[in-house]
């Protein structure tokens, strides 16, 4: 009888992958360290949305990806023009995955500006936050709305939460009133992670109560992290409402994650 263990080509075990892992941590903090200075040089703090800012907050997310050992897969095509983008939601790492292909701006759970470092980087990013649970989803649709009219491109979780990965939770709609008034259309965006197999890979999931740092520091293990982002078909806001926005960016995400799960 055969007593070997199957393991995964994209998890390290062994001395030497521990001592990889500590090495990225500090290549990691180093970088962070690095996002601050950088974003103090081009006077982000005080001016996020100057083209310059943008420039540099997508290139700085690149080499991020590259540090994490991701190996990211883009289909579909992106937008050009403002646009209110909206995407299921698996983990922290969304973020940094979505603004490394557009210049844009992100709606965030008010836990995250209490982030070391992370916080401090996002609100030089111009990140707009948002308490869960606190009503304010119409003011916050108005803000949206604003920088939406202003020629910015916002990006939203319209789930709330985050999810393994392999169903999609009702999208809240309120949010959806952002692109009406600015009159610009709905994008939606589908993520996946991929186990070696091709599989979704729900240990990449960051729900709940999780840690970030406990998260990162299990990520780090990994040979490589694998994450296919699709672009589904906008979804025009002229002559419609917000309900039927939601539904139809929440079906345009649910048909590409079907096709993308076989």
């Amino acid at each position: 009888m055969n007593d070997s263990v199957s393991v995964s080509p994209d998890i390290q075990s062994g001395l030497w992958p521990q001592l990889r892992r500590i090495f990225r941590v500090a290549r990691i903090v180093l970088y962070l360290l690095w996002g601050f200075v950088l974003a103090f040089l081009l006077g982000a703090f005080w001016s996020p949305y100057r083209p310059g800012v943008l420039a540099a907050k997508q290139h700085w997310c690149r080499h991020f990806l590259r540090i994490l050992g991701v190996e990211l897969t883009v289909t579909g095509t992106a937008v050009e023009t403002p646009v209110f983008l909206v995407s299921n939601h698996v983990s922290w790492l969304d973020i940094p995955l979505i603004a490394s292909q557009r210049h844009l701006y992100f709606l965030s759970k008010a836990e995250v500006g209490d982030w070391p470092l992370i916080g401090t980087l996002a609100r030089a990013m111009g990140t707009l936050f948002i308490k869960r649970g606190s009503g304010e989803s119409s003011r916050k649709a108005r803000e949206i709305g604003d920088r939406l009219k202003q020629g910015h491109t916002v990006l939203v979780f319209p789930e709330g939460t985050t999810t393994d990965g392999t169903g999609l939770r009702r999208f809240f709609p309120q949010l959806f009133d952002a692109p009406l008034m600015a009159n610009v259309p709905v994008q939606p965006l589908a993520v996946r992670y991929l186990d070696d197999r091709g599989a979704p890979d729900a240990a990449m999931a960051f729900i709940g109560d999780d840690e970030f740092h406990h998260h990162l520091w299990a990520m780090l293990l990994r040979n490589r992290i694998r994450v296919r982002l699709h672009f589904c078909e906008p979804v025009s806001a002229q002559g419609t409402d917000r309900k039927a926005l939601c539904e139809g960016a929440w079906e345009g995400i649910r048909k590409q994650l079907i096709i993308e799960n076989g």
